[in-house]
């Protein structure tokens, strides 16, 4: 996944909460939805819609340890999102890996 940061095609979502982030940075070009918002950013017709998130771009979910986006993946195919993907290990993973973190 870390290969993938800089990708126009990919979209990296982080599902951590607004201080976990602040503490630690996102990836570089990454989008911040918190996972208790994530349904509604994501759905078309709700009001908090984001339209980043269905662009048909793929997108790589990832949190703190990589639980919150393993269910969050889940959550948007049952609600017809296709190419979602989640990443193991989250954030400490990406980082790990070499990912650009943006601060």
């Amino acid at each position: 996944a870390a290969k993938l940061v800089g990708d126009p095609a990919v979209l990296f979502v982080d599902l951590r909460e607004p201080p976990e982030v602040a503490s630690s940075g996102l990836v570089d070009g990454a989008v911040n939805v918190p996972r208790g918002l994530l349904e509604f950013q994501a759905d078309p017709d709700s009001p908090t819609h984001r339209a980043e998130l269905s662009q048909g771009r793929r997108l790589v979910l990832y949190c703190g340890s990589g639980a919150r986006s393993a269910l969050a993946a889940k959550t948007l195919q049952d609600m017809g999102v296709e190419n979602v993907f989640h990443v193991p290990g989250g954030f400490t993973a990406l980082k790990t890996a070499g990912a650009r973190i943006a601060v």
